[in-house]
């Protein structure tokens, strides 16, 4: 799934410009042409460790599971646990 994901990352940055000449264009008919992984929208984060695509940080690129094992283990800079 992770490979997927970097695939249509690729393909989404291939077609960007070409995407927008289109839209502005209102040419919808040569956009529907285009292949259907060359949408932003079909993009999903994922952990960039497991793959997890729910509970997903955007702030670390992490999944909340690995977000807290690696702030546990004073992993990630500046993120501690809080303890009152």
């Amino acid at each position: 799934m992770k490979a997927r994901e970097v695939k249509r990352a690729k393909l989404v940055a291939k077609y960007a410009a070409k995407r927008q000449a289109l839209k502005e264009a209102g040419d919808y008919i040569a956009l529907d042409r285009l292949p259907k992984n060359a949408s932003p929208v079909r993009l999903h984060n994922r952990c960039s460790l497991t793959g997890r695509p729910k509970g997903y940080m955007r702030q670390f690129g992490l999944s909340r599971i690995q977000f807290r094992e690696m702030a546990s283990a004073g992993l990630i800079p500046g993120v501690k646990k809080a303890s009152w």
